[in-house]
């Protein structure tokens, strides 16, 4: 077990990790949720209307609208179901970890084989799924939310038919088989050909210059590069799906929206005179995985799929050497 300094040196450092990374995290959600969509829309009466939202090209661009239009706590949305599950987690490892794995921030998931860290990784995924979702709403909803009234914020969030049937959130179209996809990618293609031409890697400790070859860390860190162009689209569908809420009603099926009964329950909107980003209308759900690639390109362009894929290429390159 830690002791005091030691306990307050981790949550210290737990405390300048999200000041950081939140409004990063944040800021990177919003711009992979934006829709934009190209070309011209038809109103409710099927006459042309242009698109007239916000026109956002850049994670930076999006981070300075952010912080324009709902200031720093803009920035700070979704910071509460971050903090939350990021202390259950570093309780968990203060109290079954050893204390020198924590010192030195050691711990990585176990070393079971390929099949293995595939299996935990997905477990991990599912327990951590409703907090993703919860914290991605929580993001880009355009309403004013609470710092310490989660009862609330959760019926602005959720849908009655999510609050009421919580594990409706797994059945999230696509969702799933977009996080599985995802990991599989990582864990079976990049793990696996990291296993294969740069075995030394995976020991403990750094490996020696001489030890590794110049010429396969090369055509690993092509192949890490070139894995961009698979995982920035599922990362941007993931985040798409997740904020897609479930409606559920008799006369529908279980991926259409119900157009009564789920009127929004916050009154007060965090920008005051417009909002940070375009919502898709949730009248016409993604209902799966391709279909939401499929839309995404024909609504706004093959570029929605790549929003930030160099945060997306700099991920791929550091989980691999780690």
């Amino acid at each position: 077990m830690l002791g005091l300094f030691d306990m307050m040196v981790v949550l210290g450092s737990l405390a300048l990790s999200l000041a950081i990374l939140v409004p990063l995290a944040g800021t990177l959600v919003r711009f992979r949720a934006h829709y934009n969509p190209k070309g011209l829309q038809l109103d409710s009466e099927g006459g042309v209307q242009p698109h007239t939202g916000p026109v956002i090209s850049s994670f930076f661009s999006m981070l300075r609208r952010v912080h324009r239009i709902e200031g720093w706590p803009g920035l700070y949305k979704g910071l509460m179901p971050s903090l939350l599950s990021t202390l259950v987690i570093t309780i968990f490892l203060m109290i079954f970890l050893s204390d020198s794995n924590l010192r030195h921030g050691t711990y990585s998931a176990p070393d079971a084989g390929v099949v293995g860290i595939l299996v935990y990784s997905i477990f991990a995924m599912l327990v951590s799924l409703p907090q993703v979702i919860i914290t991605n709403r929580a993001i880009t909803t355009p309403h004013k939310l609470p710092y310490l009234n989660p009862i609330y914020s959760l019926r602005v969030l959720l849908t009655p038919t999510e609050r009421r049937r919580p594990w409706i959130l797994y059945l999230t179209p696509g969702l799933l088989a977009t996080q599985v996809a995802h990991i599989a990618y990582i864990v079976l293609g990049l793990r696996s050909v990291r296993q294969l031409l740069l075995p030394e890697l995976a020991n403990p400790g750094m490996p020696r210059s001489e030890e590794i070859s110049p010429v396969k860390l090369v055509i690993f860190f092509v192949i890490a590069l070139l894995s961009t162009i698979i995982l920035t689209p599922l990362e941007v569908i993931a985040i798409r799906l997740s904020i897609q809420r479930n409606h559920a009603a008799p006369e529908f099926n279980s991926i259409s929206q119900e157009e009564e009964g789920d009127a929004d329950e916050a009154t007060e909107y965090a920008g005051v005179e417009e909002d940070v980003i375009g919502l898709r209308t949730e009248r016409e759900p993604y209902v799966g995985l391709i279909d939401c690639g499929k839309r995404i390109i024909e609504e706004e362009g093959w570029g929605a799929l790549y929003r930030a894929w160099w945060l997306t290429t700099l991920g791929s390159l550091s989980g691999a050497l780690s």
